[in-house]
């Protein structure tokens, strides 16, 4: 059987996220510390929001389906098709009022990556990718997404969200490639992938991710021409450590310096 096109679906789960996250966006709401001590890690009201009501139309619609989502956990992690939900990617920038923040909802099937979007509801913007393609739709209009040409990590334009976010030889492998790029922009989230996918950033190199943080992007990226996988070049949908390149000598050179 084949695999069933859900880009319908998918829209219709960005469109209940959105319309209760966005009455929180810049609002007087404020963010709780999931940490329990250790480093900051905030939640909100419109985290769960989102995700409750994704949860409740995707039960309805598709009982049988699994979910994973950052705020309550997971459900029938073993069907065929599992849903894997980050409410508000980027929860520090939607606090601070900044839009670099999105929806991530990500369809695995066999436990693969198949269906992404990224929604950001207050700019209008959708970065959808089922690993063939991957297409923008926006305020400017629709369009396919392409990553570009790089032919070297000294021309690439390299993202992480923090570098505050890495430790010890970690740090120092991801030093050793920002070293070599032209520029780092810092604190964009799943924005920095999206932004990847549509040409305009080289690399993004991060660690520490969820299967959230980064299954819905997988096929977003692939489907616009881009490669991403764990450090050692595995898989990158169990999260963990994470690199992605719009041009694959761009990717081997990352890898390369990250693997020292």
């Amino acid at each position: 059987m084949g695999l069933i096109d859900f880009t319908h679906f998918i829209n219709e789960l960005a469109s209940v996220s959105g319309q209760a996250i966005l009455p929180f966006f810049r609002s007087s709401i404020a963010a709780e510390d999931k940490s329990r001590g250790g480093a900051f890690d905030p939640v909100t009201e419109a985290d769960r929001a989102s995700e409750a009501a994704m949860r409740q139309l995707i039960k309805r619609t598709f009982p049988t389906h699994g979910i994973v989502g950052e705020e309550f956990g997971s459900e029938r992690e073993d069907a065929e098709y599992v849903w894997v939900l980050d409410p508000i990617d980027g929860t520090r920038a939607f606090i601070a009022g900044l839009p670099t923040w999105g929806t991530l909802i990500g369809l695995t099937r066999q436990g693969k990556p198949a269906f992404g979007m990224m929604h950001q509801p207050f700019t209008g913007e959708r970065f959808f990718g089922d690993g063939g393609r991957s297409a923008y739709h926006g305020p400017g209009g629709e369009r396919k997404l392409m990553t570009r040409r790089c032919t070297s990590l000294k021309d690439a334009i390299i993202s992480t969200t923090s570098p505050k976010l890495f430790a010890g030889e970690e740090l120092r492998a991801y030093d050793r490639v920002e070293s070599v790029a032209r520029l780092a922009r810092y604190g964009c989230d799943c924005y920095a992938y999206c932004m990847l996918a549509a040409g305009h950033i080289d690399l993004v190199v991060e660690s520490g991710l969820k299967p959230y943080d980064i299954v819905a992007l997988i096929p977003i990226i692939e489907g616009a021409g881009g490669i991403v996988t764990a450090w050692d070049g595995g898989s990158a949908a169990q999260g963990g450590r994470i690199v992605a390149a719009g041009d694959r000598r761009v990717h081997a050179a990352a890898v390369e310096l990250l693997s020292r």
